[in-house]
C-alpha cells in the first residue's frame, strides 16, 4: 500500500491505495499554498499515522499542477508556491523516503486510460475542465511528454487573437502563462464566465449559465453555443493530429452531461474520420483519478478494478 495525495491550489486529497486500487482513509486538507514546513508537517503526519499498513520502502506517491524538469529536477507549479521552485529531491529528503511526482493532468489521463474510459484504447487524450483547462497524452501506456517534462498543454498558446479592424470583437483575455488569448481563458469553469459577460455584459456562474442552457435561456445558450465552438475546433485538431480513439472529460464541468455530449458532436463533426460513436466522454472514474493516476506514475500496477472501488 502506498501514500497518495492530489495537490491543488485549494485542497490536499490524499489517501492509501492498494494493489486493487481501493482508496483508504481518503483525506481532504487545505493546501498549505506558501507554507513549505506545514506541507512537509502534512505528509509526516500521514505517513506517521500510517506507518503499519504503508510500505516502508515504497514512494510517496503525487499529482500536483505542475511539472518536474527532467534536467534541473526543479518543480514549477504556479498554483502551489510552496513547492514552485524547489527541486524534486527537497520531497524525498524532508519526508526520508522517495517520491514521485506527476502533473495531475497526466496523472488524470494515465488513471483513466489504465482503468477508466480509455481502457482498451491505444492512445487517450485526457482533458481537464475545472477552473481552467489542461490535458494529458497516453500512448500505449506511457505519458507522452516532451524533454522539459511537458506534454498535452493544448490550452495554452494564442490562438484567439484581436481584429486589427475590430478592436474588441474578439475575446481576448490575458492568461495566467503570460500570453494572450490562449484558450485556457476561455474552455474552463472561469472561461465559461468570462465569455457570458463579454456576449451579455451580465455575470453568472458556470452552473448557472449551464442549468440556464438546458433550461432553454436564450442568453444561456448563446453562451453555450459560443463556448462549445471555441473548445471543439482545437480539440479535433488535435485529434487530427495525434489519433487519440478516447477523450475521457474531468473536472467540475464534466458533471453536466449534456454539454459534455454537445462537445462530442461538435468535435466528431471537425474531425476528418468523423466518428460514428462518441469519442469526448465523461470521466468514469470521478474524483479518484488523480489519487490513482498518482499512484500509477510511480509504477505501481494496480488491478482491474470495478466501476466503483472500495474506500474506506
Amino acid at each position: 500500500m502506498r501514500l497518495c495525495a492530489d495537490i491543488g491550489g485549494s485542497f490536499v486529497d490524499m489517501g492509501v491505495i492498494d494493489a486493487h486500487g481501493g482508496i483508504h482513509d481518503r483525506q481532504r486538507h487545505p493546501t498549505p499554498v506558501a507554507d513549505w514546513p506545514a506541507l512537509v508537517a502534512l505528509f509526516r503526519d500521514a505517513l506517521d499515522r500510517h506507518a503499519a499498513r504503508i510500505d516502508p520502502y515504497a514512494p510517496v506517491c503525487l499529482s500536483l499542477a505542475g511539472v518536474v524538469d527532467p534536467a534541473s529536477g526543479t518543480i514549477a507549479s504556479s498554483n502551489t508556491p510552496s513547492v514552485h521552485g524547489r527541486r524534486f529531491d527537497d520531497f524525498g529528503a524532508a519526508l526520508g523516503r522517495p517520491v514521485s511526482i506527476i502533473n495531475d493532468a497526466d496523472a488524470f489521463a494515465l488513471a483513466e486510460a489504465t482503468l477508466g474510459a480509455g481502457r482498451g484504447h491505444r492512445r487517450v487524450f485526457g482533458i481537464i475542465l475545472g477552473t481552467g483547462v489542461g490535458g494529458g497524452v497516453i500512448d500505449d501506456g506511457a505519458v507522452v511528454v516532451d524533454a522539459h517534462g511537458i506534454g498535452g498543454e493544448w490550452g495554452h498558446g494564442e490562438v484567439l487573437v484581436d481584429s486589427p479592424i475590430a478592436p474588441g470583437s474578439v475575446p481576448v483575455f490575458a492568461c495566467g502563462c503570460g500570453r494572450r488569448g490562449c484558450l485556457d481563458t476561455v474552455g474552463g469553469a472561469r472561461g465559461m464566465e468570462r465569455l457570458h459577460a463579454f456576449l451579455h455584459q451580465a455575470r453568472a456562474t458556470s452552473v448557472e449559465i449551464t442549468d440556464g442552457w438546458i433550461a432553454g435561456d436564450a442568453a444561456c445558450t448563446a453562451t453555450i453555443d459560443y463556448y462549445t465552438r471555441l473548445l471543439a475546433g482545437p480539440i479535433a485538431m488535435f485529434l487530427n493530429s495525434f489519433p487519440a480513439t478516447i477523450v475521457p472529460i474531468g473536472g467540475g464541468l464534466s458533471n453536466c452531461a449534456p454539454l459534455i455530449g454537445l462537445i462530442d458532436r461538435r468535435v466528431r463533426t471537425g474531425m476528418l474520420t468523423r466518428p460514428s460513436e462518441p469519442v469526448v466522454v465523461c470521466t468514469r472514474l470521478r474524483d479518484r483519478a488523480g489519487l490513482l493516476g498518482a499512484a500509477l506514475g510511480s509504477g505501481l500496477c494496480l488491478s482491474l478494478m470495478a466501476e466503483e472501488p472500495t474506500e474506506g
